[in-house]
């Protein structure tokens, strides 16, 4: 089980510098209480010795994934004291009680055991290493007691995901999970508790994150010859607050992974819940798209629904939302409303919610059902079981597949698409019939490497043409396109494997360099605290093979500066020399601007290049509710530099057509 993957020329308006997290509420944090300088100290010599015990571990040739399981308490110690993040009365004595875990566990591995991986009726916190920036990242698995006694039970599991704390660190993850207390008795089922780098409701990172702890789990129990008691086909996604909110946005873009989703409460849409947001450019709306669980609503065709919430609850509106969407649909979905009750999941309540999950539980998802009906607005959410979208004819603009499979072959409608494929149940290698949008096909499938059968389509002049797999891929060769994990916008980029790479040349202009510099270091202290990792950085002169073959490579500077610019200026959308820059439809100074995009990587047109920026949204709307984690900038901008490093304003910003080009 694994994760897969409006043009507006704007002139600068008031509006695109102005902090949105203003209109929103502030999620502030306690003051922290630092231990004393004592307490410090015996923090780091332990926290030292864990570190030099990991690295001697390492020379031994120990590995993952229970090298991870150490390093995740070291890692814990190292945030908590950089960030000053001692935000409870014992967040001290946690963090002691987490290195000398640490060190337990590294003595024990040492040794050749690794018990932890075996405990059951517990919780047990253990790590992944991220594929994202190489850190390792907390999560928690708790094995009901009875797990592994009969080798033929196959087990449910439960991923759950956490609500919105604003104390939440490493340290109190691992503590909160420390297996202190035993699990229910009546747990029947494995569960997974995701940390998620911290609070974001999942996005970007965060929802890589998830799907990663849960590639973790799979790997550990493979590595023990235990898979065979993981039913693949019983996944359960809840969670409440924010937490319901990453199950309504992970449950409808994700719909074949989970055999039900539970989400509690939580929010839905952008506009609504961020408190008077104003009409956004175009840009920018288009790409609330991207999250906007309710324009996803239609997915629950595809997986049941069991919402939660509390009749006084504000987020009530979430589940309203989808509830709304669905009626209009006539697709079903469970609403159960606790009255009386404001932001509140109380156990009787869960109770319920679980007597309704156990249904569709028992019915599993089906392997290969005989229809998918399937919405998105973007590549990055291009399937669902056996149906994948290739292409859309135009991003963040509904598309949607209604496919059945019929005696003969399959019945299919379509919007908005121009490429899909089709993987066919076992057995079916003969020729069939396509029905598309009016059309009649007959298709011979194509067998690959895995023996397994595949039907791929293109649409070309408004006709629907059955094609090759190679002619697919070569014409994506020849032609950039928007296609799955390389369709923006630039804040997708930091979704996956990426290296910043900072110029090591002196920079045409002053104000380039020092902008670059500024917005590299804000990007790198935002990075470590929001998103609770370490950005990876090099010099330009220290580009790898291995960085251009697996990794998105993020540039800062200008031609002048970063080696990397000047090799591929040639090859991106704009002209920049040491005078002017000439960008969509603009040529302006080059001594007072600076251009920022993302586009295939002309050394490797598998993987992004970016220009000149990390995230696009940044502190204050990390502080503010999660629903301002949108992007700001689309696929591309010019900025005017100001008196300060980072002052700038947007000259013009927007997102590239299908294949990649200026309108």
């Amino acid at each position: 089980m694994h994760a897969k993957r409006l043009l507006c020329l704007l002139p600068a308006l008031a509006l695109l510098l102005t902090p949105v997290a203003a209109h929103a509420q502030k999620f502030k944090p306690p003051a922290a209480q630092p231990p004393d300088a004592a307490t410090l100290e015996a923090i780091a010599t332990k926290t030292a010795k864990l570190g030099k015990t990991i690295a001697l571990l390492r020379k031994q040739g120990l590995r993952d994934p229970w090298l991870a399981d150490i390093e995740v308490y070291h890692q814990g110690a190292l945030w908590i004291v950089e960030h000053k993040e001692f935000f409870h009365a014992d967040s001290a004595a946690w963090t002691l009680e987490a290195l000398d875990r640490g060190l337990v566990r590294a003595r024990l591995l040492a040794s050749g055991e690794s018990p932890w991986g075996f405990a059951t009726g517990q919780a047990v916190p253990r790590g992944q290493r991220s594929r994202i920036d190489g850190t390792v990242q907390p999560y928690a698995v708790t094995l009901p007691a009875a797990y592994g006694r009969d080798t033929n039970k196959k087990w449910r599991v439960d991923v759950v995901l956490h609500g919105r704390d604003t104390t939440l660190t490493e340290v109190k993850f691992l503590h909160n999970f420390n297996g202190d207390k035993a699990a229910p008795l009546e747990q029947n089922y494995v569960r997974i508790d995701i940390y998620g780098r911290g609070n974001n409701a999942y996005r970007w990172a965060g929802e890589t994150d998830v799907f990663e702890a849960i590639d973790s789990f799979l790997a550990s129990e493979r590595s023990l010859g235990r898979e065979r008691l993981v039913d693949l086909n019983r996944f359960v996604l809840r969670g409440f607050s924010m937490g319901g909110a990453g199950t309504w946005h992970l449950g409808l873009h994700y719909p074949d992974h989970w055999s039900v989703i539970g989400p509690g409460a939580g929010f839905t849409t952008t506009h609504g819940y961020v408190k008077n947001l104003p009409k956004l450019p175009a840009y920018q709306e288009a790409c609330l798209r991207i999250y906007d669980a309710v324009d996803y609503a239609e997915n629950a065709f595809d997986v049941p629904v069991v919402a939660y919430s509390g009749a006084e609850d504000a987020q009530m509106q979430a589940a309203v939302n989808i509830e709304t969407a669905l009626k209009k649909l006539g697709i079903p979905m469970t609403h159960l409303v606790a009255p009386g009750l404001e932001h509140k999941f109380p156990p009787e309540w869960q109770q319920k919610a679980e007597a309704i999950y156990a249904q569709y539980v028992a019915k599993g998802r089906p392997e290969y059902p005989n229809r998918v009906s399937f919405v998105t607005y973007t590549m990055k959410y291009p399937s669902c079981h056996w149906v994948e979208i290739l292409g859309l004819e135009k991003h963040y603009e509904r598309a949607h597949v209604d496919a059945e499979r019929i005696e003969t072959g399959f019945n299919i409608k379509t919007t908005n698409l121009r490429g899909l494929h089709l993987t066919l149940p076992e057995g079916l290698s003969h020729s069939l019939t396509i029905n598309i949008d009016g059309q009649a096909l007959t298709v011979r499938p194509w067998i690959n490497q895995a023996g397994t059968y595949h039907v791929y389509l293109q649409r070309r002049a408004g006709r629907w043409h059955y094609t090759l797999p190679q002619r697919v891929l070569a014409e994506r060769g020849h032609v950039p396109q928007k296609v799955s994990g390389l369709q923006g916008p630039i804040d997708d980029a930091f979704a996956d494997s990426f290296v910043c790479l900072r110029g090591s040349e002196k920079p045409w202009h002053a104000a380039t360099g020092a902008y670059a510099e500024a917005n590299l270091k804000r990007f790198e202290k935002e990075w470590a605290k929001y998103l609770r990792g370490v950005l990876p950085v090099k010099d330009d002169t220290d580009l790898s093979n291995d960085d251009i073959a697996s990794k998105h490579l993020i540039l800062f500077g200008d031609p002048a500066s970063n080696s990397v610019i000047a090799h591929i200026l040639d090859a991106l959308p704009l002209g920049w020399t040491r005078d002017s820059i000439t960008f969509a439809g603009k040529k302006v100074s080059a001594g007072d601007h600076v251009p920022v995009l993302i586009c295939p990587n002309p050394l490797n047109p598998s993987r992004y290049v970016v220009l000149n920026s990390g995230h696009t949204f940044h502190a204050p709307d990390f502080q503010g509710t999660n629903a301002l984690l949108y992007p700001r900038l689309g696929d591309y901008a010019l900025l005017k530099l100001g008196g300060e490093p980072l002052a700038t304003e947007v000259v013009t910003a927007g997102l590239f057509d299908e294949f990649w080009k200026l309108k």
